[in-house]
């Protein structure tokens, strides 16, 4: 099988969930005796066309600003889009790949994408890591109906849909395909490198990591923490950064037991993450809207006891299941699943086994199945 990758950042040139997938699943479909080439901006250093891992990476376009006032850069996506038809095209037709693989966000590519494949045979498969919806409305505001356009149309482009969790797949159903015809393969973790990160000298009972944006509710969090810090002698981590930095630190200095938070911001190691995950007691996210939820996984396999939120457009139940704590997000709820967190309570389910699920290992042969089925035409 020779699949072609298509993404306009690449990690780990650039961090990000979507692109560490497709390098973690590419390395394992070389690792398996696939070839493997990943199309998209040219972020690294070294040759346009450079060999990385075992993957092929080449460069259909330069590198470019990706954000424009903390949201994606609507130009960067349609330039990207364009650079990359032609030159994926020639190859298609050369009958170099037998698939492509293409990153739903932002949207044009995929479309770029599907141009390529016309006429050549070469089934088109996305990667869809979540459906805004109405959430466009809080993103873009006035401009938010051409982000539903965009995203609408998106998914009624003739492909092999892939979700990473069951509530995306359902949402995607809402604006497109089938829902039988949504394949579901969930995002991935190194359960290893988790188990065996290094903990830090000095860790927190509490903590949290993600960007620091609205629906992530790290402003409840505080409230919860600072009315059960002192009866623990307990001490909360933020690490992270975003939009709602400057906002969430004002009102940790106003709290009670603000001397027990501390934000780390973003951390450039991922290990040092993983480590602060493996010193903690437990792991709080009250975000309302994810995908996947890629550190509830994380945590889990850091033995973390994992209390994330109830909310129709979280998929955190999927993945903690009863292998962690699903709370109201409000900072009442929060508050006294924390107190009985740091009093000792663990969750029915064991979190370490629960987290190997999600090992990447298992995550690549599920993407393997469901790129095979795609040439073969049996999806």
């Amino acid at each position: 099988m020779n699949v072609a990758f298509l993404s306009n950042v690449v990690h780990p040139f650039i961090t990000g969930g979507a692109q560490k997938r497709i390098h973690e699943i590419g390395t394992r479909l070389v690792a398996a005796g696939h070839d493997v080439t990943i199309y998209g901006r040219h972020f690294w250093d070294g040759p346009e066309e450079m060999d990385h891992e075992g993957m092929t990476l080449r460069a259909v376009a330069p590198e470019a600003e990706l954000y424009v006032d903390d949201r994606r850069s609507i130009t960067e996506a349609i330039d990207f889009a364009a650079r990359a038809a032609w030159p994926l095209r020639k190859r298609l037709r050369r009958g170099e790949h037998d698939l492509v693989v293409a990153s739903v966000f932002p949207y044009f590519p995929v479309l770029s994408a599907k141009v390529a494949c016309v006429g050549t045979g070469v089934p088109l498969v996305t990667t869809w890591h979540e459906v805004w919806g109405d959430y466009w409305e809080e993103y873009l505001g006035a401009l938010a109906p051409g982000g539903k356009v965009a995203e609408r149309l998106t998914a009624n482009v003739p492909q092999y849909p892939v979700a990473v969790s069951g509530i995306t797949a359902d949402r995607l159903a809402d604006v497109g395909p089938d829902r039988e015809d949504v394949a579901v393969v969930p995002n991935g973790i190194d359960v290893e490198q988790i188990r065996t990160a290094p903990r830090p000298e000095s860790g927190y009972d509490v903590l949290f990591a993600g960007r620091l944006i609205e629906h992530k509710n790290v402003d409840l969090l505080l409230s919860a923490f600072d009315r059960v810090a002192e009866d623990h002698d307990a001490t909360l981590g933020i690490v992270g950064d975003g939009p709602e930095r400057e906002r969430l630190e004002a009102q940790r200095d106003d709290m009670t037991h603000a001397d027990r938070v501390e934000f780390l911001g973003f951390l450039e190691e991922y290990e040092d993450v993983l480590g602060h995950m493996r010193a903690a007691e437990a792991f709080a996210s009250p975000s309302t809207r994810e995908g996947f939820g890629l550190t509830f996984a994380e945590a889990m396999a850091a033995d973390c006891a994992v209390i994330a939120a109830a909310h129709p457009d979280s998929a955190a139940d999927e993945v903690i299941g009863d292998a962690g704590y699903l709370v109201e997000p409000t900072a009442d709820a929060l508050a006294a699943t924390l107190d009985e967190t740091l009093d000792g309570a663990r969750p029915d389910g064991n979190p370490q086994a629960r987290a190997e699920q999600f090992d990447w290992d298992a995550v690549a042969g599920r993407a393997t199945d469901a790129y095979e089925r795609a040439i073969d035409g049996d999806w």
